[in-house]
């Protein structure tokens, strides 16, 4: 069977196919089909369910390459699960989204299903919990979010604050101020603001107070009114702390709190206060939870296989602890 989809320009087939035939070759290489370039259009070749499911993936990474997105091997892998899913036509509500726009320009998008979700919720909701792996834009995109909120008038403030423990690390140990010593544990949400609000008008906003990071201890005694909040790394927090955090909620704000689950770095013993809220909170009143997963993992592709089977071993071992206490 052969299907031949059209490019329209030599950009566009170039962008789509990749340098010196990468993303083509990945495609081929997964799908167990031929293609060749024939005028501005690719030509496949081979079995018709796999034919048909390469087209697919095409015309999405030609959606990419139309909206200014470089089309790379993470995104093919989604968009292969995606066609053989039926559900190619996702990719077009995806791109449609854009998020904020950077200092730059540039305009900032959800990759995948599940990271448009998670931007819904937290449009939607007054508190949103995006639970997932590293790498599926929970941070950033909560970041992006808040800046979209602060730059349209919805909130007066943005807050951004995260547990100080690190693979058992704590402040006091630390040299330096109270800023020296926090910083290393926010870095990644310095880097998202820089990157939306320029490095000028970031420091501005921060001498202000507009913009405020703190670690969560400091939350305490507040109420946060007409403030856009992340919680970050909540899986560190303790069930007290989460309980403590989520009350300082006031007029006119919202929150966001991310985390993995799967990387809790508190001491033997502590519950997760993420995961105790995750369980007792869903369902509630604008709450909404969202399950971000190795899917949504846009860094590098190997990073969604180390995932996964981070994952398959942590099922392994939860069963097989099933099994002994059944026993």
């Amino acid at each position: 069977m052969q299907i031949t989809v059209e490019m329209g320009t030599l950009d566009k087939l170039q962008r789509v196919v990749g340098v010196f035939d990468e993303n083509m070759a990945a495609l081929a290489r997964e799908l167990g089909i031929d293609w060749k370039i024939a005028g501005t259009s690719l030509v496949l070749g081979g079995d018709e369910e796999p034919v048909r499911v390469g087209a697919e993936v095409i015309k999405s990474l030609l959606l990419f390459a139309e909206s200014g997105e470089e089309p790379d091997k993470s995104r093919i892998a989604y968009c292969i699960e995606l066609a053989r899913e039926g559900r190619s036509g996702d990719i077009e509500g995806i791109l449609r989204d854009v998020i904020a726009v950077s200092s730059r320009g540039k305009p900032v998008k959800c990759k995948t299903v599940g990271q448009k979700k998670y931007a819904e919720a937290v449009r939607t909701h007054t508190v949103t919990f995006g639970v997932g792996p590293a790498g599926t834009g929970k941070t950033y995109l909560a970041v992006c979010l808040a800046v979209a909120a602060y730059k349209g008038k919805q909130v007066e403030r943005i807050i951004l604050t995260r547990p100080a423990v690190e693979a058992g690390e704590k402040l006091g140990f630390l040299p330096g101020d109270l800023q020296t010593k926090v910083d290393p544990y926010l870095r990644p949400l310095y880097d998202a603001l820089q990157e939306m609000f320029g490095f000028e008008t970031y420091q501005r906003l921060m001498e202000k107070g507009v913009i405020e990071v703190a670690p969560l201890a400091y939350m305490r005694g507040r109420t946060l009114n007409d403030a856009f909040v992340i919680l970050d790394e909540a899986q560190n927090a303790t069930r007290e702390q989460m309980k403590m955090f989520l009350t300082r909620l006031g007029e006119g704000s919202r929150m966001v709190v991310t985390g993995d689950l799967t990387q809790t770095d508190l001491p033997a013993g502590k519950t997760s206060g993420l995961k105790h809220a995750v369980r007792i909170l869903d369902g509630v009143e604008d709450i909404a939870v969202c399950r971000l997963t190795e899917r949504d993992v846009v860094r590098h592709p190997l990073v969604t296989r180390i995932v996964r089977a981070y994952e398959a071993d942590e099922h392994a071992g939860e069963e097989k602890r099933k099994r002994g206490e059944r026993k």
